[in-house]
């Protein structure tokens, strides 16, 4: 490195943080340096082939972070895959690049944070990725033949997207007939129109041309990387934000991070951003003495703000599947998840040219759906005393916990009642995902013979809500993660509700066509004929899908707020938060492609904040 101090120091080389550098650094006479607690890993083949991001999880090229036992999830402990290299979670995910919705992503403004809305963030969205081209002859394959327009057309930006895989795989088309003949078709194309409800063909973030996995590292890094004021240390992991002496007490002035080298300081003479997503991002600001003044002092550490939102409004996704055997001669993943070697040398023979099984990870299909196609009659009156019995209680003077969670209520429950907003999507993957380990050995049992389709219900808008909060003093401790999964009745009550029609959806045409009939579950997966036999297979097979958002959430400071709405920590001077943490309530769909706007705008609010060089 040419110095020990920078204009500004991000901390994360992840889905955000490459972002920042990427466009903080479009101003030359700024220095930029990114410390990322992992390696570069893009020419990795697991890295970049979809087909194997399965191969990442539980590898070195994560956290290998789980939560504390869920008490309403059997006691289980769920895993939470975190990217640890450059280019983040999103160099580890499948690369489903999926919408968000105009209704939820209002709910940020309606929360308090003015500017952050639909209107305001659609174009950073469409500046983050390229819409793929569509041939007319593939719009009815893709179900996209009633849209008015079948690409983004402002949308050019350094990720590529496609539609992975086989175009012509038969589920695509068969997939979207059967919602749409049910009413549930997206009737345009859900990135320009913010449609919340209905079925379609999904993005996934590769390169149409190579098949690779297209990530933070190869989109917005690799491009830019020989710039001379950006500079980038891997293996380098933060313990600490630095804070000034005297009247800059309560200023970020560097950091402190260890290397192979050993232990070092870095100053920043603009600004200290965090950028290392929603477990680690709030890890640092406890660790920096910025949290809960209780939880702080009790592990000695000087206090330097006190916030006791810090670690708090911890929101994920959860997700459970079916699978089902598929008709003979549908093309599946299946010869892959069971290691077939002459599989295997063909799918990689493929890839070199761009094209085969690798190419996708198996997740051809999404559908975005309100909780009314399955609740009818009685159950909405128990659904409705159900609300009305946990409405959060916020007394003659509420705290600002309490004003927070009371609002976000409102926001769920409006939007459980709406019929155009979605509580689950679901997700069709031409393949087996793997059975949950066995609770002695811990193992995975062998892939089953045959061809599978698994269908998922990923519950869109929970209402449990948890934290996380360090437990020792050592950067290199994990922290306690309890995301308190299903905690609240609605969310058991909605999500069991979609599980139940899941299970009846393979029987309905034509989608019903491509699996053998009658249905042939995957080994030891029961048969649901009651809504209280799917809520017990809820309890024992849900999992995480590591859309983990919240824990330094941008809100007014009377909402328990982290940072406002600039992204500035409250309180502190030169320190901002800038990824998932900040996102206040988790919009549908996968996060990836929201963090990825969030953090284009917030270089343009850095840049204007400190009268930066815009790029043209």
């Amino acid at each position: 490195m040419a110095s020990e101090e920078y204009d500004f120091i991000i901390v994360g080389g992840g889905t955000a943080g490459l972002v920042l550098a990427n466009r903080l650094s479009e101003d030359p006479t700024q220095s930029i340096l990114v410390l990322e607690a992992g390696s570069n890993h893009s020419k990795n083949i697991r890295v970049k082939a979809p087909g194997l991001f399965r191969t990442l999880v539980g590898s070195e090229l994560e956290w290998g972070l789980k939560t504390e036992p869920q008490e309403r999830l059997n006691g289980r402990r769920i895993n939470l895959a975190q990217g640890k290299m450059l280019g983040g979670t999103s160099a580890m995910s499948a690369g489903l690049f999926a919408p968000p919705t105009k209704a939820m992503i209002d709910t940020w403004a309606t929360l308090g944070n003015e500017g952050w809305d639909w209107e305001t963030l659609e174009p950073y969205y469409a500046k983050v990725y390229t819409s793929p081209i569509i041939p007319k002859s593939l719009e009815k394959k893709l179900g996209v033949d009633g849209w008015e327009t079948n690409r983004d057309e402002m949308a050019k930006g350094p990720v590529e997207t496609t539609f992975s895989g086989d175009p012509l795989h038969p589920i695509r088309e068969a997939w979207v007939e059967t919602f749409k003949d049910r009413g549930y078709f997206m009737r345009d194309n859900p990135w320009t129109s913010g449609e919340a409800v209905g079925a379609f063909s999904l993005l996934s973030s590769s390169d149409p041309v190579t098949g690779e996995k297209n990530h933070a590292a190869t989109a917005y890094y690799n491009p830019v990387k020989h710039r001379e004021n950006l500079h980038t240390l891997t293996d380098a992991t933060v313990d600490k934000v630095l804070f000034g002496d005297g009247h800059l007490v309560d200023t970020a002035v560097g950091v402190r991070y260890h290397s192979k080298t050993g232990m070092k300081t870095v100053s920043a003479r603009k600004e200290v951003i965090l950028a290392a997503g929603t477990l680690q991002s709030p890890k640092l600001l406890e660790l920096s003495g910025i949290g809960n003044p209780d939880l702080l002092k009790r592990l000695d550490i000087e206090v330097v703000k006190e916030m006791t939102g810090v670690g708090e409004n911890l929101q994920d996704h959860m997700l459970c599947y079916l699978c089902f055997e598929a008709v003979d001669g549908l093309e599946t993943l299946d010869p892959i998840y069971r290691g077939e070697s002459d599989a295997i040398n063909q799918a990689m023979e493929d890839f070199e040219d761009g094209a085969g099984l690798l190419t996708s990870s198996g997740v051809l299909s999404s559908a975005y759906m309100p909780v009314i196609e399955h609740v009818a009659g009685h159950s909405w009156d128990v659904l409705r005393s159900v609300l009305e019995e946990h409405r959060p209680s916020t007394g003659a003077q509420p705290s600002p916990a309490e004003t927070r969670d009371a609002a976000i209520y409102e926001i769920a429950e409006k939007a459980l009642f709406d019929p155009n907003q979605p509580s689950a999507s679901y997700l069709a993957l031409v393949g087996q995902m793997p059975g949950l380990p066995n609770p002695i050995t811990k193992r995975h049992p062998p892939p089953e013979p045959g061809s599978y389709i698994t269908l998922s219900t990923i519950f869109t808008n929970p209402l449990s809500r948890g934290h996380v909060h360090i437990k020792a003093r050592s950067v290199f401790e994990p922290p306690v993660i309890d995301p308190r999964y299903f905690t609240s009745p609605i969310d058991v009550e909605v999500f069991t509700q979609h599980m139940v029609y899941l299970h009846n959806l393979p029987k309905l045409p034509p989608l019903s066509s491509l699996f053998k009939q009658p249905l042939k579950p995957y080994k030891n997966q029961p048969r649901f004929n009651n809504f209280y036999t799917a809520m017990r297979y809820i309890q024992t097979s849900a999992i995480s899908m590591w859309h983990l958002v919240g824990t330094c959430s941008m809100l007014p400071e009377d909402k328990a707020g982290v940072v406002d709405t600039r992204l500035r920590v409250y309180g502190v001077r030169n320190l901002r938060v800038v990824d998932a943490s900040v996102i206040p309530v988790l919009p549908p769909g996968h996060p990836q492609s929201t963090v990825y706007a969030l953090a284009e705008r917030a270089a343009d609010i850095i840049k204007e904040d400190h009268g930066l060089m815009t790029a043209s």
